[in-house]
């Protein structure tokens, strides 16, 4: 070959070269909402736990079954008497910032979890008594009791370990500039624009990790994150809405991937926060006993979703393992949901405040439950807030009903404590029974399923009879992407793992 054509064929391949590391380099992914504070141990949403699959890695984690596998640890052992755990870490892992991960920092991480003011963490740690190094690799945890669900807790925020050199230096602004042990580091951040994250070249498993640099976009209407999708503007999208699937799957450009969710969307009912509970919904469990039996939730599947998820009354799926079958989905009965509005005094139509975040799919939602249970006497003020804003004024008891939604845990005690115990975080109405905190603190202690799904079918006799919470449905994570896209995926917690995914 002369000289100037072996000059030319190698600038072509050069060329091509770049426009493939080019197409590695930028994965773009659009999410529902803004993140709240990149900081694991006071988030709160959905959307950050998505960031933090790429920016922070957890002691444990789940595969596709939902099983417990390790991530940073290498393994756990009990003790006989189930009151201590040890946990054996991974060798050779680096923080961002250049720090190892030894003992020492997974005892700062965990204690932080549980100390920090503001931490959402507490309550998932509040088994553990105490901390000690066992050696450089190695951490005991100290239960006050038997905690079952512990190792659960570990696969997410509450198993996420931070720097503790940055977490120090940083104090209450560690969420501005997390540094984790993920894959990928923190580069910057936009409020309400996105957030940019780049490989992690010393990461533990950095020959799994082919993308180059993730922005993340917050784009709350899912009809106008499918667009950027299809225009090419995204790579990928969460939440795609049900009745965009057909959309989807004629287009050849694109791949839709799913799995049933561990998550469940519930409407709260504000039964003790404030002078907002004072009211018939709020205050007599008949009037929430109609209120229920006016919803039909295989019709909400239906319209709002096009069949596609799964009606439920608990907070466990129907396929689920730990659920109830005593307690099946009750049928709607509006002669009865009448009945019992007679008999607790309510005449006329009961207007209710129901504030729902701002999305089309929750909007849809709420306006067929509107009509659904105006038929028993129910008068549903749909009120539309921004999604942090609904989950703040929430906590502060301005609401009768809130459409609320969670991303699931793979115990179930990770999907009801936090809802159901006296003060736990997520108790925005207020709810409080030492019955049922009983039924808690017994299934904990229990390490045999048998034993403890005994204890959780009490609880359900008690709590579902109470009413505070309707449980509507469990949704399929519907994810969509570049058919581009290889090697991803979709997980039952719906998080977007970035682990052996390449951009074509």
């Amino acid at each position: 070959m002369p000289q100037t054509a072996r000059h030319v064929a190698l600038v072509l391949a050069l060329c091509l070269a770049a426009s493939s590391a080019f197409a590695q380099g930028n994965l773009r992914i659009g999410l529902g909402d803004d993140p709240d504070g990149l900081d694991p141990t006071t988030s709160r949403f959905y959307t950050t736990r998505i960031v933090f699959a790429a920016l922070c890695d957890k002691l444990f984690e789940i595969d596709e079954k939902a099983g417990i596998v390790p991530q940073l640890a290498l393994g756990a052992e009990t003790s006989a008497d189930g009151k201590t755990v040890t946990i054996k870490l991974r060798p050779g892992v680096m923080f961002h910032d250049g720090e190892p991960f030894t003992a020492e920092a997974a005892k700062y991480s965990l204690e932080r979890h549980m100390n920090m003011k503001g931490s959402f963490r507490k309550p998932e740690l509040a088994a553990v008594d105490s901390i000690e190094v066992a050696d450089p690799l190695a951490v005991k945890l100290n239960l006050k009791q038997p905690f079952s669900p512990l190792l659960a807790q570990l696969t997410d925020r509450a198993g996420m370990m931070v720097s503790p050199k940055a977490a120090e230096a940083s104090g209450d602004k560690f969420a501005l500039k997390p540094v984790c042990a993920g894959p990928y580091k923190f580069v910057e951040r936009v409020a309400q624009d996105r957030i940019v994250v780049e490989k992690f070249a010393d990461y533990w498993n950095k020959d799994q990790i082919f993308i180059d640099k993730i922005t993340y976009v917050p784009i709350v209407d899912s009809t106008v994150r499918l667009a950027n999708l299809r225009s090419g503007g995204l790579d990928m999208m969460e939440r795609l809405l049900a009745t965009d699937i057909k959309t989807v799957r004629d287009d050849p450009r694109l791949r839709l991937s799913s799995a049933v969710s561990l998550c469940f969307f519930a409407l709260l009912v504000n039964v003790a926060n404030g002078p907002k509970a004072d009211n018939p919904l709020g205050k007599d469990a008949r009037v929430r006993r109609a209120f229920d039996l006016a919803i039909d939730r295989e019709a909400l599947n239906q319209v709002v979703f096009n069949g596609e998820f799964v009606p439920g009354n608990q907070w466990v799926n129907p396929q689920s393992p730990w659920y109830q079958q005593a307690f099946p989905v009750p049928k709607r009965d509006i002669a009865k949901a009448k009945a019992l509005m007679k008999e607790a005094g309510v005449t006329g139509r009961l207007a209710v405040d129901f504030m729902i975040g701002n999305n089309p799919e929750t909007r849809q939602l709420a306006e067929v439950l509107q009509s659904m249970t105006a038929e028993a006497g129910f008068d549903l003020k749909i009120r539309v807030v921004e999604a942090a804003t609904a989950l703040k004024t929430a906590e502060e008891g301005d609401f009768q009903l809130y459409m609320n939604t969670w991303s699931g845990r793979i115990d179930p005690d990770g999907n009801s404590v936090i809802y159901q115990m006296c003060g736990a975080p997520q108790n925005m109405g207020k709810y409080c029974s030492k019955e049922v905190d009983s039924f808690h603190q017994q299934a904990r202690a229990v390490t045999d399923p048998a034993a403890r799904k005994a204890i959780y079918e009490k609880l359900a006799e008690k709590f579902l009879a109470d009413g505070w919470i309707f449980y509507l449905y469990h949704p399929q994570y519907l994810i969509a992407h570049t058919n581009k896209l290889a090697g991803f995926k979709p997980m039952p917690d719906g998080l977007l793992r970035v682990t052996g995914v390449k951009l074509k």
